[in-house]
Parts: C-alpha cells; structure tokens; sequence
C-alpha cells in the first residue's frame, strides 16, 4: 500500500538539500528547510516552501538535534523526512524517531542502519551471507592485547579502522607490528571523539586497490536491483575527490560478480531505497566488501547520467511504497561520467580547510555539464560544517569526451574569497595516471609525493591580464564620472605615452593606451591586449589573434582576483594605486588585501599613525607585504592576531581619524 507524500522536510544543508528539493518540487511535493544560525539566510533555506529554525551554528545544536527535526516536520506537516547524506542520514535512531512520530524516514528501516552502521557488525553480517570480505578480526574483545594478537596473526601490513562512522578518520595503515600498539591508541582515540564510539576493527590491508561502489536499489517488496558501479579511488586522506561512472578497468563480467554481491548485501539485511556498497578492487580483480552506506552517496550523480534515472525520485517512490518498476535488464550504462568535489581548502597546505566570506561563485552552464552547489556569491563558507561547497560533473559518450568537459567546467568556474581545490582538481584530471584510467587509491601519494600538491605561480601572461583588467576597470570608473564621456577619446593622449606602473610583489608592469589597444611590458616582454568585453566579473581580451576569457573580482582598485584556465590568483598592485584611483583617505578600517598569513602587526591600540606607517606585515604568495596607514589618526582597536591565516578583506585593525 503507497502512501503520497505532500510535504518534505530535508533533515540537511548545502548543495544536497538543494538537490534533494529540486526533485521533490518537480514531483509537486512542498519542501521544508532546516536551518542553524549560520544557515540563516543560505541557498537551501531560500529554495524551500518553508524553513524552520533549529538551533545554534555548532551541529550538536542543530543538524544533530533529532527532537528538533521532529519538531519542525510536526509544525509544518510534513509527511516525511529526508536526511540528505552525512549528519542524521546513518543514524537509527533518528529513522526509529520518525517511526514513533509516524513520519516516512526516506531511507531504509532501523535493521538495515544499525547492522551496516557498524563496520564489525555489517562485516559479520557479511560473511554469513556469503559476501566477500577482506580477512581480518570484527570481534567484540577490544582489547589491545587481542587487537594486536589478531593483526599479527592477520600479517602487516594491516588496516586499524574505527567500527563506526567513515570519512577516514579513526583510521590507520601499519606496515610493522612495532607500529601497532600507537596505531590502535591513536585510532581509538579517533574513533571515540569523532563517533563516540572507541570500537575497532582490524583488516588486512589491500594494497594499491582501486575503490569501487555499487549502487543497489530496493522496494518494499524486496523487489532489489544494482545500477553499475562507481570508481572514486582518487582520494586525500581517505576522502574521495574525483568519482567516476562506470570504472574504466570494470567488464561485463566483474560487473555482474560485483553487482550480485551488493545486491546480496542488501537482501541479507532488508534492505529499502538506496544504498551503495563499497568494495575493494585488488589488482588481480579480485574484491572485499568494505562498507555499505545507507543512504545517498556524495557522488550518485554520475550514476544518475549514465543511467538517465533519478535516484532522489527513486528513494521518495520506495519510502512512499512504490515498485521503482525496473528491472535488473532494465539498468543500461550510456556513456561516461566523471564528478569533482570543489573543496574550500588549502591544496597546497595539506588541504586544510578555509573558511570565509563568498565574494564570487561563478559555474558553467553546457551540454554535458552539471552543477550541484549549495553556496552562492554574497555568502559564507562556515567553520562549523564540511568543507565541500560543490560538485561539477563532466559527462560525454566517451571517458575522455567527460574529462574534458569536466576540464572546460572547472576553467569557468570560480570561487572567491576562500582558498580551493579547483586548480588541484584541474591537475589531478591530467595526469597521465588519471588519464590513463589507472588511478588506485594511492594517485595522490603517487603523484604529489610527501611534498604534496604546489600550485603553480602566475606567469608574465597572467600579470599581464591582471594589469590589463585592473588598468580597463579604472578607464570606466573614469568614463563612468565624466560629464559627457567620447569612447573614442579614451586612451588618447597629446603628448608622448605615458605609462600606468602596477607593482606585483617586486613585478612591475606597465600599461599603455594607445586607443583601445593596451600595450603591457613587463621586464622585456611586451604584450598587445584589446579589451573586447569587461562587465558583470567577465572579462574578454584579444590578444595575438587569440580571444583569452577569464573571470575577475575586483575587492578594490588595488585587489583582484583573476581565474583563468587552469589558475586562479589573487594580484595586490603595490605601486598606490591606479588609472583612475581618486587622491582621496581611507575610512581607517584597515583590512587584509588578500589571503595570507598575518606575519606581525607593528602597532598597539592608543598608538598614533601617519598615513603610510607600517601598521602589518602580510605574507602571501610566497612574499611578504607591508599594510600601511591610509590616513593620519589613532590606532583603535585590534582584531588581527599575528600568526593567523586571514582571508582577504578580514579586517586587521580600526584607525581613529585625526581631527582637522
């Protein structure tokens, strides 16, 4: 018997509340957000019919908050519960919650949760039920006595992995049983302040493996089937960075060995709606279970792609008692998908994460290319939640045709004002590795090494359309205040040429107009650029036949932030100023001109300034850079600490004007 659901809530935030809502109110079913104080006024909450407040920034104190969510779908009638991925999604009891207040909870029962929420418990299930499964020890004697007996009789080297929750933490590779008793120790501890739960298991570890998911699919009835498979073994610290449909070394019949397997797994727990099982792809073709997430992956859009179907319509269609109505000859694979996770974090710096203001978010629109986001320009990166703000997705008839599109994708688009992966993204996809389709679970180690990913800095080209761009914005700002502007007249000049000087770091670069055409020279270097198109943060130049596209933020006349194929810079123009500045003070509030490590502040509150006066010391693109006073007055107040990255545009410091 199917029950219709009329009104959603989506026990989540970000890009996959947005996803999940796109769905829901193209299948006429109201939506109702969730949110926390720092969530207030994000993409996700503006797309739903209703939103409810649940709590403080801190997810302890909102997205956790089961009698909250309840709360809420009780207020606003709500039929049903989605939980989105991650947060309550794999809780049981939170699905067990919505049983008692007889909501639908879109995923599978309590049974299906608690068994494949355990990593021990879902790997004893496993074996029972014939499954293949990596050797190893899931029993319940934690001690470290018995912990480190099993791994040595297991033979290193050896995976330690926290029984429950995922994301790599709690996790350890030991390749020497000298090396055990801390591994056990630091995983435990892990395990403990991450899942509240210190239970560990440990595996024989898969060297090299490729990491391959089936996505399995099942009604009520039982009725279950597998839609293909997913590579995502290109990861950083155990979490996936680029996923792909179907896995580039899969055949027809490792496919079907593979997908019986999960479909198994999820028989042996009766299982409803989606979920993915997780395998291990040894080099031999040979594959262990690893885990089975019970809910929505991250990366189920390149499976929806090459699948044409929707799996967030197929979950609304289980939870409300439908057949999904295909069967297992049904599922067909047409072409080839590859997803990239934009990551706000610092590549270059272990990939740690940023957080910040959103000053630009600029994707793509095209055939075969998909944008799943849940930030906009104008918002905020939060400390208090995941890192990822995106996923752009490339999909061709051909692995390849989707790598490239996914290329040309991550080219147009840009995010400013915090630090992210996308130049790293656009790297990793090519490198003969990745593009070879032989990437294993140690692409990154293997191809960055212990010094890990460096970006690569602007070149004379890059500074020079900086120059270009900045130098074009202040001719509008000029023509903008002129009383009766002549286009023509611009650049025109009497008397011989006189250059615009932009300093970055210790580059200078100056700018001719001659016309529309603009002469740059940099140390013996001469670039002719023509503006063609500058509005709305886009920016087109002609330049030696060629039409160069780039997108630009200007935070001010003397900052801007320009990403153009496969870079994406910050410039700080040292030299005062540029074409158009006006000789005017500041207001004295002092801020960062871009993100960099706040080095030293030279003042104390109370300390009088001139303009002029070194107040700071920033370093940031591998240079140090003086923030000086723009007015005479007193320093007021402080709120830069020395030795803290800063995103630009944070404020340092107040200056107090002095009285005329």
């Amino acid at each position: 018997m199917s029950t219709m659901i009329k009104t959603l809530l989506v026990a989540n935030r970000g890009e996959i509340a947005c996803r999940v809502m796109r769905t829901a109110r193209a299948m006429g079913i109201k939506t109702v957000a969730v949110y926390s104080d720092a969530d207030d006024s994000a993409p996700h909450v503006k797309m739903a019919d209703m939103a409810a407040h649940i709590g403080a920034s801190p997810v302890g104190e909102s997205y956790l908050r089961i009698d909250k969510i309840i709360a809420a779908a009780k207020t606003f009638g709500a039929d049903a519960i989605h939980p989105g991925y991650g947060f309550l999604s794999e809780n049981a009891a939170f699905s067990a919650a919505c049983d008692e207040a007889e909501i639908i909870f879109v995923g599978p029962p309590v049974k299906a949760i608690d068994v494949m929420g355990d990593k021990a418990k879902s790997k004893r299930a496993m074996i029972a039920a014939g499954v293949p499964c990596v050797p190893g020890y899931q029993g319940e004697d934690q001690s470290d006595a018995v912990l480190i007996a099993e791994a040595k009789t297991i033979g290193m080297p050896v995976m330690v992995k926290a029984a429950a929750g995922g994301g790599g933490r709690g996790m350890r590779l030991v390749h020497d049983e000298s090396e055990l008793a801390n591994a056990i120790k630091l995983a435990r501890s892990e395990a403990k302040n991450a899942f509240g739960n210190d239970q560990l298991i440990v595996e024989k570890a898969i060297i090299e493996p490729r990491h391959v998911e089936i996505q399995v699919f099942a009604d009520k009835s039982g009725h279950t089937i597998h839609l293909g498979e997913r590579d995502c073994s290109v990861q950083r610290r155990h979490q996936k960075v680029l996923e792909e449909a179907p896995c580039p070394v899969m055949t027809p019949e490792l496919r079907a060995a593979m997908g019986k397997a999960a479909v198994d797994a999820a028989k042996a727990v009766d299982y409803v709606g989606a979920g993915t099982v997780e395998f291990l792809l040894a080099q031999n073709d040979e594959f262990y279970f690893l885990e089975m997430n019970t809910r929505l992956q991250v990366e189920h859009p390149v499976t929806e792609l090459v699948t044409g179907l929707d799996l967030v319509k197929l979950q609304i269609m289980a939870a409300q008692g439908n057949a999904i109505g295909i069967s297992q000859d049904d599922v067909t694979l047409t072409g080839h998908a590859i997803e990239a996770r934009l990551y706000a974090e610092d590549p270059a710096d272990d990939f740690l994460p940023s957080t910040g203001p959103v000053h630009l978010f600029h994707t793509p629109e095209g055939d075969g290319i998909r944008v799943d986001s849940g930030i906009e320009t104008g918002g905020m990166v939060s400390p208090f939640y995941d890192s990822m703000v995106a996923k752009v997705i490339g999909y061709g008839a051909t692995r390849e045709e989707a790598r490239a599109k996914l290329l040309l994708a991550l080219s147009q688009t840009a995010l400013v004002g915090v630090k992210h992966n996308r130049d790293f993204l656009m790297d990793a996809l090519d490198q003969p590795l990745f593009v070879s389709g032989k990437a294993t679970t140690a692409f990154v180690g293997q191809v960055y090494g212990d010094d890990g990913y460096e970006a690569t800095p602007p070149s004379h080209t890059d500074l020079a359309l900086g120059a270009a761009v900045q130098f074009t914005l202040a001719q509008q700002h000029s023509a903008a205040r002129a009383v009766s502007p002549m286009p023509e007249l611009m650049g025109w000049q009497s008397a011989a040429p006189i250059p615009t000087p932009f300093i970055y770091g210790e580059t200078l670069v100056e700018v001719i107009a001659t016309g529309q055409v603009l002469t740059v020279t940099i140390a013996d270097e001469t670039f002719v650029m023509t503006p063609l198109y500058l509005a709305d943060n886009q920016a087109q130049f002609e330049h030696n036949g060629a039409k160069i596209g780039l997108t630009y933020y200007a935070a001010n006349t003397a900052n801007i932030h320009i990403t153009r194929q496969t870079k994406s810079f910050a410039l700080m123009n040292l030299a005062g100023g540029s074409a158009g500045d006006e000789d005017k003070a500041g207001d004295g509030s002092i801020a960062a001109p871009m993100h960099g490590l706040l080095l030293e502040i030279k003042v104390s509150a109370g300390d009088n300034v001139k303009t002029g006066d070194t107040l700071a010391v920033l370093e940031a693109m591998k240079m140090q850079h003086e923030i000086l006073a723009d007015i005479d007055g007193t320093v007021d107040e402080i709120y830069g600490s020395a030795g803290v990255q800063i995103a630009a545009d944070d404020l340092i410091l107040t200056i107090t004007p002095a009285k005329e």
